[in-house]
């Protein structure tokens, strides 16, 4: 952390920053995995919503 201090006395803290990377791209088999969860979530939100309705 680097701490700096002003002619009052008073202390300022600063957080040292992350190093800095860009994403990458997922794979295919990653693509693939993440439309097959959606449509495993998606369905589960809709038959909740069909219980719901069915039960009121």
């Amino acid at each position: 952390m680097y701490t700096t201090r002003n002619e009052d006395g008073i202390l300022n803290n600063y957080a040292s920053e992350p190093v800095m990377y860009f994403a990458e791209s997922p794979s295919f088999e990653q693509q693939q995995n993440y439309a097959f969860q959606g449509a495993i979530a998606f369905l589960l939100v809709a038959f909740t919503f069909l219980t719901a309705f069915a039960a009121s």
